[in-house]
């Protein structure tokens, strides 16, 4: 199994998730030439079945969607329906059946069909095809995180599906199921495989649009998410890409934390402390240094500024015992979030400055030996 201590992330370059293409060969060819070291698979949110609701959505039946390909479609959580009480028994009974036989899981309401995941299913191919190419350090997926999915789906009323205790519960358990699903799915390809949870909602918390949420239980269905991928095998990356409770996920049972450090760093940084218990055991930080949200940052920055700006918030994590190169060695670049609301221009230069940030990094600080993942 992969731990955070036997992968070290080494400064290596991985992207978020999305990309503003309509072609999965293509998305795959841009993600191979700017991240070899740590290829993911493509989410085009372009077609409506891989955006983030509906991509993970399937097989958990309080979820609806109406014509969700119309601009008047849209998902929604519904439990009146006459059959719901024998939809929710059947749920738990398959979510039952994998927990007693993992080995069952690949074939379960679990999986992602290849209609809402097809940069994934082409991705899982291409790394069988390619054997004898040189080898990537790791592989990334991601999926929905429970309180986006959660927050993201209402009822008709406009209620969100957090506040209902039927609905939470089932989410949570098909979010982790379909996390551990796809850690194993892309365990096919013989390389270590880290799973990130996308949870962009978390930005919420602590706002009066969240003021009943209770943090302890948001820890939890994380907690339960991430346990589920550590059982297939994989590392549980979590991505959130603007300010939230910075504790509550550095005292989670994630292994990567992937943040908007060209936006926020200062907000985590100022939680020392913490942050340097969650490297202490190990924790890796994905340092999300390359602008994505605003056009005019994508445009002014380059590689040399953007590794001068890593350079610069690193030195305020510094202590005895842990100098840049350490910190590098406990740390991926990322751009700060998907590229996928991005001009395709934009985006191109977001893959671009990901690699050679990563690239300009590790030359400075590594030997030759460390610049290079692992075979």
């Amino acid at each position: 199994m992969i731990t955070s201590t036997t992968f070290t992330p080494s400064g290596l370059p991985v992207l978020i998730g999305s990309l503003p293409l309509d072609d999965h060969q293509q998305a795959l060819d841009w993600i191979f030439a700017a991240t070899p070291e740590i290829p993911l698979w493509p989410q085009l949110p372009g077609n409506p079945l891989e955006q983030m609701m509906p991509q993970f959505a399937e097989g958990i039946p309080c979820i609806h969607e109406e014509h969700l390909t119309s601009p008047e479609g849209r998902i929604l959580f519904d439990t009146s329906g006459p059959d719901f009480e024998a939809q929710q028994l059947a749920f738990y009974e398959d979510y039952m059946a994998v927990q007693e036989q993992p080995d069952t899981l690949a074939a379960s309401r679990f999986r992602v069909s290849r209609e809402r995941a097809e940069g994934l299913y082409q991705f899982v191919e291409h790394l069988q095809a390619d054997r004898a190419a040189s080898r990537p350090a790791a592989v990334k997926g991601q999926v929905t995180g429970p309180f986006t999915m959660l927050t993201g789906i209402k009822d008709r009323l406009g209620r969100a599906g957090y506040y209902d205790e039927t609905v939470r519960e089932m989410v949570v358990k098909g979010i982790a199921m379909k996390a551990a699903w796809q850690a194993s799915f892309l365990s096919a390809s013989g390389l270590p495989v880290i799973v990130f949870i996308d949870e962009p909602a978390l930005a919420g918390l602590g706002s009066s649009a969240f003021i009943s949420v209770d943090n302890a239980a948001v820890q939890e269905m994380l907690n339960e998410v991430a346990e589920a991928i550590h059982a297939a095998g994989a590392l549980a990356g979590l991505h959130v890409c603007a300010n939230t409770e910075w504790e509550l996920l550095l005292t989670s049972k994630i292994d990567i934390l992937s943040f908007d450090a060209y936006s926020f760093f200062d907000k985590l940084a100022a939680l020392g402390a913490e942050l340097h218990r969650y490297l202490d055991r190990g924790g890796i930080l994905a340092w999300g240094g390359i602008p994505t949200g605003n056009a005019a940052d994508i445009d002014k920055e380059s590689a040399d500024s953007l590794a001068q700006l890593w350079e610069a918030q690193a030195a305020q994590l510094v202590k005895p015992g842990r100098d840049l190169p350490a910190l590098l060695r406990q740390m991926l670049i990322t751009p700060s979030c998907g590229t996928g609301s991005l001009s395709r221009a934009r985006a191109e230069k977001v893959l671009d400055l990901t690699k050679a940030v990563s690239a300009q990094l590790r030359a400075k600080y590594f030997q030759g030996s460390e610049m290079m993942p692992p075979s």
